[in-house]
């Protein structure tokens, strides 16, 4: 029995970057050996373990085959005779394929990937890489994380899964658990090259695409998903964004943020020339009273999606509006409706004051 760092540890620490946790491949072992020696099994799908002391995860090396459909359509074979090497075939990327002896720290590279880390290549390590659909979505969030291009076999390869149809049995739940990781790094940019190139783009985002400049821009300012999906969202329609957030199984945080920037990308333009009244209709539209915090996220996507805009004086106006006394005026009105109207009255008061 033999245990080895796989993965991602060793891709990051060749690429000279922190490590988070470490993924072990035990070579020659069986589940109730492994039980023997203190390690919790936890794997639903394959066997997988906790060690006992560390809590890192070590996975039986395991071989893989297709029997269905999508990306759990495969029988596992787990047993005492599969190899490492066996193991490594079956991974994504030639960059994710490599394991190293934590005794002697020797590196095990049957894929040559590092190699293509230091050429820079995301490449995909065999045919089998065509059976999970959504391989096609990690080599975008990769691409997105290190800045990588894609080999040009591996990018035939996923053209031809998305002309296949084997891209249509995505779960969009993955979907979009990958297109948030992606979106979140330091090139999301890249994922949409990629996502364009191989002709899955269409499928999945409908014409809901970045302006590449001011992706890069808003990068460096928010480190927000909401933040940054919605500003991809700015440019188009309300409609076609509701479609993709529905397609994607986008949380409803980033739905709303997105739909609202869509919906109110016409007056936040308009604000800084608009009447007092249309200011107030627009803080009540974006329910800014009540969620001060989203509204902040609000002007924050406007900003970075519209260089040149000036938001000041919405702020100015939020923060106007909200000190109005709207208890104490509720106190001295008559009927709901009346009390409703004088508020507004003073709200614009305070707006047209503030400006």
């Amino acid at each position: 029995m033999k245990a080895y760092v796989v993965g991602g540890a060793v891709r990051d620490e060749l690429l000279g970057l922190p490590l988070q946790d470490r993924d072990y491949v035990v070579v020659g072992a069986t589940p109730e050996e492994m039980e023997r020696l203190g390690f919790q099994p936890v794997g639903k799908d394959f066997p997988v373990f906790l060690h006992p002391r560390t809590h890192e995860e070590y996975a039986l090396a395991r071989t893989e085959r297709k029997s269905g459909r999508g990306y759990k359509g495969f029988t596992v074979h787990a047993a005492p005779d599969v190899t490492l090497e066996e193991d490594l075939r079956r991974r994504d990327l030639t960059i994710n394929a490599m394991a190293k002896d934590p005794e002697s720290g020797a590196l095990i590279d049957p894929f040559r990937g590092k190699q293509d880390l230091e050429k820079k290549i995301l490449r995909h390590v065999s045919e089998a890489f065509t059976e999970d659909p959504v391989r096609i979505l990690r080599v975008a969030r990769f691409a997105a994380r290190f800045g990588f291009r894609v080999a040009d076999e591996t990018m035939a390869l996923m053209r031809r899964m998305v002309q296949s149809g084997e891209a249509d049995y995505l779960v969009p739940e993955r979907v979009w658990q990958e297109f948030a990781r992606g979106l979140a790094e330091p090139h999301p940019e890249k994922m949409f090259e990629v996502l364009e190139a191989c002709g899955i783009a269409d499928k999945l985002l409908d014409g809901v695409k970045p302006v590449p400049e001011i992706l890069i821009k808003t990068v460096r300012e928010s480190e927000s998903v909401p933040v940054r999906f919605a500003v991809i969202a700015w440019p188009h329609q309300e409609s076609e964004v509701g479609t993709v957030c529905e397609r994607l199984k986008a949380p409803n945080e980033v739905r709303e943020l997105a739909l609202a920037a869509c919906r109110n990308r016409v007056a936040l333009r308009a604000a800084p020339q608009a009447t007092a009244v249309a200011v107030l209709e627009l803080l009540k539209r974006t329910d800014a009273f009540r969620r001060p915090e989203r509204f902040g996220e609000i002007l924050e996507v406007a900003r970075l999606a519209s260089p040149g805009l000036e938001t000041a004086r919405l702020e100015r106006a939020i923060a106007a509006a909200s000190a109005v006394d709207a208890g104490a005026i509720a106190a001295q009105a008559g009927s709901p409706g009346e009390i409703a109207r004088l508020v507004d009255e003073a709200r614009v008061r305070a707006i047209e004051q503030a400006a």
